[in-house]
This record gives structure tokens, C-alpha cells and sequence, in this order.
């Protein structure tokens, strides 16, 4: 949350970690983030891309994503669980993961630079890794 404030709007985000916050943002894109800390720690994971199955649409972005899955406000405070919302393993082959600085927080001084962001590198990304960001991990 925006300076650690409580708000009707980031309310999911300062409860137990598993669900969805989902939140509409620049009037137009629906964001999916997967809360991640205890209850009262508000932390959560932006979830950026996928690679989309067969017959799934682009997601190579957080408005691409949420479109592509259905995804709006009726899954805010979800539970990441069967039949709702939730992650599988495809049985894919492990791919390196990228650590690069976050996307999208220009000029906020310390957490600019702060290396947050965790990425493979996959056709399906809006913003695909510059050489000198594949500083793996």
C-alpha cells in the first residue's frame, strides 16, 4: 500500500497471505497481486505476465493478463485455491530466473534501483530483458 496506509481499497492486502488484491488502476486496467505476508504486514506480489496456454489470449502485461483471465473486482480477496483463482505447475522445464530493478517506479528514490523484480525470459513479456539485465540469480 501507498505509505503503508490502510484503506478501504488496500483492506485484502493487510489480511492472511494466499488471496488476491485486485485493484483498477489509470481508469482502465484491472492488477492482480498475490498477498504475501501475515495479516497486518500489507505486502503483495504484482503478477506481471504469463505465458498463456492454449486458447488463453496475450498476458504480457498486468491490463493484458487480467483481461485475458477474466480477472476484475469480483476476485478481490479471493483465496489462491481450486475453483476460484490459483497457480499450477505445468510440469515445464525450470528456466534461469532474472533479478532486474522494478518496472514503472521512477524517481522514488531507494526502491528505483532496488533489484525486485524476478523474471524468465519468455516471448510473452511486454518488455523483454535488456543483455545487461540478466543478472541472474
Amino acid at each position: 500500500s501507498r505509505g503503508g496506509r490502510r484503506t478501504a481499497r488496500t483492506e485484502v492486502m493487510f489480511g492472511p497471505p494466499g488471496h488476491a488484491y485486485v485493484y483498477f488502476t489509470y481508469g482502465m486496467h484491472w492488477c492482480l497481486n498475490f498477498v504475501t505476508r501475515e495479516a497486518g504486514m500489507p505486502q503483495a506480489v504484482l503478477v506481471r505476465a504469463l505465458e498463456p496456454g492454449p486458447g488463453v489470449g496475450r498476458c504480457g502485461g498486468p491490463g493484458l493478463l487480467t483481461r485475458a483471465l477474466g480477472v476484475d473486482a469480483a476476485l478481490n480477496g479471493a483465496a489462491l485455491l481450486p475453483p476460484d483463482l490459483y497457480v499450477v505447475d505445468d510440469g515445464a522445464p525450470k528456466r534461469h530466473v532474472y533479478v532486474t530493478a522494478r518496472v514503472g517506479v521512477g524517481g522514488t528514490g531507494v526502491w528505483e534501483k532496488r533489484l525486485l523484480r524476478y523474471v524468465v525470459d519468455s516471448p510473452a513479456l511486454s518488455r523483454h530483458l535488456r543483455p545487461s539485465a540478466r543478472r541472474g540469480r
